[in-house]
């Protein structure tokens, strides 16, 4: 069985898509196109990375003690990492017919509203 580690060192970064899974306990297999998770797309140093930093429960100073580099190293290294990665909005912005209620009503400014519906582009 190969892991995620040598499928990563195969594709070296290059896109790729799952196309037949099977549940080991079952034995059923589900064939499609399934896209991988974001951390399985990093490489195999970023993903050690990650799970170090997960497991130091995201002390950068401990993370300094086990890969024996500096703080601004382990920055960079976590900023370029994040940026690879895609964030889900824990605030989204409201729909604009909810921000032009809420004006109406004189719940919030114009200011308040612009922005709100600025964000929403």
């Amino acid at each position: 069985m190969v892991d995620w580690q040598e499928l990563t060192d195969l594709t070296r970064g290059q896109p790729f898509v799952v196309e037949r899974v099977r549940l080991v306990d079952s034995g059923v297999a589900i064939e499609g196109q399934f896209e991988p998770p974001q951390l399985a797309r990093l490489s195999v140093e970023d993903q050690v990375f990650v799970a170090a930093f997960m497991r130091s429960h995201g002390s950068i100073k401990e993370m300094e003690r086990i890969f024996g580099v500096s703080y601004p190293t382990i920055k960079s290294r976590l900023n370029r990492i994040a940026e690879q990665l895609d964030f889900v909005d824990a605030d989204p912005a409201p729909p604009s017919a909810d921000v032009l209620e809420r004006l109406r009503r004189g719940e919030i400014g114009v200011e308040e509203a612009l922005a709100e519906l600025e964000r929403s582009r």
